[in-house]
């Protein structure tokens, strides 16, 4: 099962009733975070979630509604008597913004290492994830991220036994190790199925729309994509910001055909958003607003 939870959905500055852009997963004991906005500790702290298991921040970019809250959360990390190293993912630079950033923040008691993205399109497996990022078009080097958690296949006990494998090697390989035993090599591939469904989850912000998101969006759980203006005569505004509108959101959702999509990334000026969607779902019936500490549950589907 994967928790997702977006803890801010303002963009540009933070509001009383909406944080900057921050999102959380939990998946197997491990916490990942996507942007750090101002407010995004207190955010973790309403939703009653933990600092101590955060093993991974991917950031889109380095605009400070996007980082600014990075300084004090690790610093609260540090108080929570972690050690485990943490790893931190975004495009080239990233280790000199936040040395930058850590001027405040110079003595933590773990180690911080540093994946910066160069290539259009990077996958990173990590803490249980199958990370894919994806460069976007925005007006300084942006990146969205597709966090998957890929399924093995089921495994059959008959190919265990007719390829005489000891029973004590089956759970190693249902994880997918490669056993060497002697001269024999019992392989993943000998007793598990075709891989099955897993779980999916796309999110992007601060973008013009792309092809490549809808592509990176493709058949997810769900998307959880920018909408800065709702207003439809923003839409100039949108192309010139390099920001996008809900319905061209929508619009990548259709192409994407995820379960659903949410929206986010809020213009400060966005008001009543709720009274757009009719319009939203006109273009893509399963959108719904995001909104702070909104989250849910994925699970597996079931095997048939």
């Amino acid at each position: 099962m994967l928790d997702v939870c977006l803890l801010g959905t303002g963009g540009m500055m933070p509001l009383p009733y909406r944080r900057l852009t921050a999102l959380m997963t939990r998946y197997n004991g491990s916490n990942l975070l996507i942007d750090c906005g101002e407010g995004t500790q207190v955010a973790i702290k309403e939703k009653g979630w933990s600092f101590k298991p955060i093993d991974v921040i991917c950031f889109t970019h380095y605009h400070a509604d996007h980082i600014s809250g990075l300084p004090g959360l690790l610093l609260t990390m540090g108080n929570t008597d972690r050690t485990e190293p943490l790893t931190m993912i975004g495009p080239k630079g990233l280790e000199r913004v936040v040395s930058a950033l850590r001027v405040i923040a110079p003595e933590l008691p773990f180690p911080i290492e540093f994946i910066e993205l160069t290539d259009p399109k990077e996958e990173i497996t990590i803490a249980g994830y199958r990370i894919q990022a994806y460069r976007v078009n925005h007006n300084i080097v942006c990146y969205g991220y597709s966090l998957s958690i890929d399924r093995a296949g089921r495994f059959s006990v008959e190919e265990a036994n007719r390829h005489q494998i000891p029973q004590k090697y089956w759970s190693r390989l249902q994880k997918g190790e490669i056993i060497e035993d002697g001269e024999q090599t019992y392989t993943p591939e000998m007793v598990l199925g075709p891989a099955r469904k897993g779980i999916k989850v796309t999110y992007c912000t601060d973008t013009r729309p792309v092809v490549e998101i809808a592509n990176a969006a493709k058949d997810a759980d769900l998307f959880i994509c920018e909408g800065m203006y709702a207003e439809p005569e923003k839409v100039e505004k949108a192309k010139q910001y390099k920001h996008m509108t809900f319905y061209e959101a929508a619009e990548l959702a259709k192409k994407a055909e995820p379960k659903q999509m949410w929206l986010t990334h809020f213009s400060p000026s966005l008001v009543g958003a709720e009274r757009y969607m009719e319009q939203v779902r006109k273009i893509f019936p399963a959108s719904y607003l995001g909104k702070d500490g909104k989250s849910i549950e994925l699970d597996f589907e079931e095997d048939e």
